[in-house]
């Protein structure tokens, strides 16, 4: 196991406040969910799908391991449930779900991913797929995850509160955000947690004072509890700084004798807490909830049959950002 990877960056002047092993590669864990939110997001904008706009689950997507929403093959979801699925939830079966529909098949979605990260300059990232399940190909940094950060709040600032909802009922079960720093730290309005044994407890984290914004970057927390007060103390730290004051002098022992799912036991209220799967969900057939319920225009059970965009239009680079070659797994 190794030392932790630590990241804190002001979002618009990208002044650097924290930084630790921030350019070493490492396991993105569910951190992964969020560029396919970003891909969404990017055709929900250009009006290539809507959030309504029905998808069906494959057997495929049904078969991913926990954490899941409990799809069966054939089910439809809906974009926005696909999207509230990821974020509270982070369900590796929407996630699969909503790479069939932007692109045919999650291994095709995952060289989308990868070459729309090559966009947005994040060089040492490789997507194998769009869970952030293991493999052990699929790597970032933490300053490729700022940089996803960043494009996701600065470019889609109507759909960025969907990280900020702090629950949502599907199927007659209510899934809380896993991000509880959110109820507890001032300002903070998402992004994303992960966890996988490799990685340890990953965090994006985001939030907001006094006019600055600050994204922060953690891997390798030994618990998600150690993790989030790493993740406070760095934010503190970086807007004591914007206010004048010193770089605080960080003791942080993360050097884990044992693996992060052992250390993660020993705290018991742990697991619910992370992404890493422990327990399928009973299929059951309620409508969703959440607070952007206004936005669905239909209940799942009278969808249509999945409007599915094209990978082209789904992988069509902005105009401001010239597609580069995508690193090719070995």
């Amino acid at each position: 196991a190794r030392t932790y990877s630590g990241l804190v960056v002001e979002m618009d002047s990208e002044r650097v406040l924290f930084e630790r092993n921030a350019d070493e590669l490492r396991p993105p864990a569910s951190l992964t969910k969020m560029m396919p939110l970003y891909l969404v997001f990017e055709a929900l904008a250009n009006e290539r799908i809507f959030p309504d706009t029905a998808l069906r689950a494959s057997r495929f997507a049904v078969l991913r391991a926990p954490s899941k929403l409990g799809l069966e093959a054939g089910d439809i979801l809906t974009v926005e449930q696909g999207i509230l699925g990821l974020v509270p939830r982070s369900a590796n079966d929407a996630a699969a779900v909503l790479a069939d529909g932007m692109a045919g098949a999650e291994p095709a979605f995952a060289e989308m991913t990868t070459a729309k990260a090559r966009q947005l300059g994040m060089q040492q990232t490789l997507f194998r797929n769009a869970s952030g399940l293991p493999d052990p190909a699929q790597v970032t940094t933490a300053w490729d995850m700022f940089r996803l950060g960043k494009a996701l709040n600065k470019r889609f600032p109507q759909f960025y509160t969907y990280f900020s909802t702090p629950s949502f009922t599907y199927e007659g079960h209510n899934f809380a955000n896993h991000n509880h720093l959110m109820e507890t730290y001032q300002g903070m309005d998402g992004i994303k947690t992960g966890f996988i044994n490799a990685s340890g407890f990953n965090l994006a984290a985001a939030a907001q004072r006094n006019g600055h914004r600050l994204i922060g970057v953690v891997f390798g927390g030994p618990s998600a509890k150690r993790r989030d007060a790493l993740m406070r103390e760095l934010l503190e730290d970086g807007f004591s700084q914007l206010d004048g004051a010193p770089p605080a002098t960080h003791y942080v022992e993360f050097a884990r004798p044992q693996p992060a799912l052992a250390a993660a036991r020993a705290e018991t209220d742990e697991l619910a807490e992370a992404d890493e799967p422990h327990e399928a969900v009973p299929a059951h057939r309620h409508a969703p909830h959440h607070p952007h319920a206004a936005m669905h225009a239909h209940a799942a059970r009278h969808a249509q049959p999945a409007k599915t965009p094209t990978a082209k239009l789904a992988a069509a680079p902005s105009a401001k950002h010239a597609a580069q070659p995508v690193k090719k797994a070995a």
